[in-house]
């Protein structure tokens, strides 16, 4: 059941292709025993954008287009599920509506102005970040590249813990938010740190707790705004947290 669940996670929050009786016999209701799986799933991500990225900067693209082709790996390997959840937190919350309405507006489809704002300085940070972060040895910015979503969804287990659905009924969240126990979030915690450890030492450390204090931060504002957290809310606070971490590189 264990390697189950990290096929029926992977195949959940990501878009890459997972048979499935790979993941047979785990229901929708046991999603959240494979938080622990998050680091893992972000490996995963985090090595296929970062051969992106090398197979481009390497072979006459240039560090430029190689930035973007690590952004747009991200993307293409999450069918920007994340993203979605960022626009769509940024169109409900900085509505500066009744929480209600913002609940309504984060589920409407359309996108907004801050939706859209949001999506495009996300992309343009994080393109910034990594050319600034060229200089590097070419194996050190592999390795770097492939902890952010580590550290992302690491973040997001961190969020999930002794939070609540914000709205009533079912949604895609409700396998997490509520059903985190403090063992699954500890060892969570403990794969993606060891993973940052081994990928990017105490440089990479250092930046992945400067990125869960700040995303820990983003889930008390959103957890006050909304009266608790949204699949969306979570979404956000993953590309957040790859953002800040390769901010944080840059500083630390």
């Amino acid at each position: 059941m264990p390697l189950k669940m990290l096929w029926a996670t992977l195949g959940f929050i990501t878009r890459i292709p997972v048979p499935q009786k790979w993941s047979d016999g785990v229901e929708f209701s046991q999603y959240g025993r494979g938080v622990p799986w998050f680091p893992v799933v972000g490996l995963i991500v985090g090595v296929l954008a970062a051969l992106g990225y090398l197979a481009v900067s390497q072979t006459g693209g240039g560090i430029y287009i190689g930035a973007v082709a690590w952004v747009l790996a991200l993307v293409l390997l999450t069918g920007g599920f994340h993203l979605d959840g960022l626009a769509d937190t940024c169109d409900g919350v900085f509505s500066a509506r009744t929480r209600e309405r913002m609940l309504e507006i984060m589920r409407d489809s359309r996108l907004g102005t801050y939706g859209g704002l949001a999506i495009v300085f996300c992309i343009l940070i994080k393109v910034a970040a990594v050319i600034s972060l060229a200089y590097l040895p070419v194996n050190t910015l592999f390795a770097l590249l492939v902890c952010a979503p580590i550290v992302g969804r690491t973040g997001m287990v961190l969020a999930m813990y002794r939070q609540h659905y914000a709205r009533e009924g079912a949604g895609m969240a409700n396998a997490y938010l509520g059903h985190i126990s403090g063992k699954e979030t500890v060892i969570t915690l403990c794969i993606g740190v060891a993973l940052v450890g081994l990928l990017a030492g105490m440089h990479g450390l250092v930046a992945s707790v400067i990125t869960w204090i700040v995303v820990n931060a983003v889930k008390t504002f959103l957890s006050r705004r909304l009266n608790g957290l949204t699949g969306d809310t979570l979404g956000a606070m993953e590309e957040i947290g790859e953002m800040v971490f390769l901010l944080a590189l840059l500083w630390v």
